[in-house]
């Protein structure tokens, strides 16, 4: 069944826009572990701030932007302390928690909520996967919509040829920047430039769009191909208003594809900045790239250069940190942390309340609240370019973690060395460990 997506008209006043970020639920959030037991991968801090503030600094660039919606499965008390705060920091948009009964899939979530996107007769909304880091480029993404009349806009950025498989595939017309194909993780090469997971869509063509998907699906069941076992205990048989019954329906996998049939579908594509933020350890270089562009834009967030602070450096304006200690480059201490003397810190985040007693090393590193790093001692990964998209190294003939991660209470003793090892929380190491989880 093809694609059936009327054709818009064009309006003569200016064209109002909303934004809706999808933040998932607990049950997606397994790959961020041991930090997503005690918070949300949404609300956890990168760069100081939590993942999905950062998505909403992007927002609040784009002036006619008035509401936001955050999508997902988690409970409404979840993020209801976070939406009353950025009400606060953010006073030019409503932000609205919207929760899923159950897991929807990326665009069975948007359809479920039409009623509330719709509402006030907006021509176009943003799509944001929270879990993504970019420069979130959304005034280019209007402009380029705008002048090419497009019924979509998706956000692209280009990767090695061997990391593209990994992602949504998108070939285009270089010149018109029209999508001509677009392909969910492919088996084979297909392209290097990959989606970004970010998105404008017409009012007027999206939801038509997953409307015959949800048909096509009812009318020809089909078995889908996922990446692993746990997205197959989300899918659930749901109805809509016509009574029909669907599955779970995905923008990438159901509905980007078709899109492309359109001829009305464009791609901007990036050079700055883009990764995701899926495992516990990628958390590590987004707060490396987050950092930097806010060393980059000159933000007073950003700890000033001397002798002790290579830049850049977020220290949390209640942090503890001794002046013989040396901090950076992209590190962030968290609210109350204390950095003790002849510390040395790079390419890590260090939580709040987190202790680390004098002349211990921290490198390429997660130290978890409240976590105690002892005097000597040494915690560290390896060293991962920001720009890999792959967080796991081969130690020993063993695929292990890149980046050490210490869970909410943890203690290491003095004169201990933990290297490349993931620890879940209350867990105190008394001796040297190296690629192991610890239990």
């Amino acid at each position: 069944m093809s694609l059936n997506i009327p054709s818009r008209q064009k309006s003569g006043g200016a064209q109002s826009t909303k934004a809706v970020i999808l933040v998932g639920g607990p049950a997606r959030g397994t790959r961020f572990r041991p930090l997503s037991l005690d918070v949300p991968k949404p609300l956890f801090d990168v760069a100081g701030h939590p993942i999905i503030e950062h998505c909403l600094n992007a927002v609040a660039k784009v002036s006619d932007i008035k509401e936001v919606f955050i999508i997902g499965y988690y409970e409404e008390h979840v993020f209801r302390d976070f939406i009353k705060d950025a009400g606060r920091i953010f006073p030019n948009f409503s932000i609205k928690y919207l929760r899923e009964y159950q897991a929807l899939g990326t665009a069975g979530g948007l359809y479920h909520f039409r009623d509330a996107i719709l509402k006030g007769r907006p021509e176009r909304f943003f799509v944001i996967n929270a879990d993504v880091c970019c420069s979130f480029p959304l005034t280019e993404m209007l402009t380029l919509f705008d002048e090419k009349d497009a019924e979509a806009v998706i956000l692209g950025t280009r990767v090695s040829e061997e990391a593209a498989t990994n992602f949504g595939c998108i070939v285009s017309d270089a010149h018109s920047k029209r999508v001509l194909h677009y392909v969910e993780k492919p088996e084979g090469h297909i392209s290097n430039l990959i989606n970004c997971g970010v998105y404008l869509f017409s009012t007027e063509s999206i939801f038509p769009a997953v409307k015959t998907a949800i048909k096509r699906r009812t009318e020809r069941p089909r078995l889908l191909s996922y990446p692993s076992t746990d997205a197959l205990d989300s899918s659930f048989i749901a109805e809509d208003e016509e009574g029909e019954k669907s599955e779970v329906i995905r923008l990438e996998q159901d509905i980007l594809s078709d899109l492309a049939d359109s001829r009305q579908f464009f791609v901007l594509e990036t050079k700055d900045f883009w990764r995701q933020i899926k495992t516990a350890g990628s958390a590590v270089p987004a707060n490396a790239l987050y950092l930097q562009k806010a060393f980059q834009s000159g933000s007073s967030e950003i700890a000033k250069p001397s002798a002790n602070i290579l830049p850049p450096v977020y220290i949390h304006p209640t942090a503890s940190v001794d002046p013989t200690a040396k901090l950076g480059p992209n590190v962030s201490i968290g609210a109350n942390a204390k950095i003790g003397p002849g510390v040395r810190v790079k390419e890590s985040i260090v939580l709040e309340d987190a202790e680390i007693k004098h002349d211990a090393c921290v490198m390429y590193s997660i130290v978890g609240w409240n976590s105690k790093v002892g005097a000597w001692a040494r915690v560290e990964g390896t060293p991962t370019s920001v720009a890999s998209h792959n967080l796991t190294v081969i130690k020993n003939g063993v695929k292990v973690q890149s980046i050490t991660i210490l869970g909410k209470d943890c203690g290491v003793r003095d004169e201990v060395r933990v290297q490349n090892c993931v620890c879940l929380p209350n867990k105190e190491l008394k001796r040297d460990v190296t690629n192991e989880v610890i239990m």
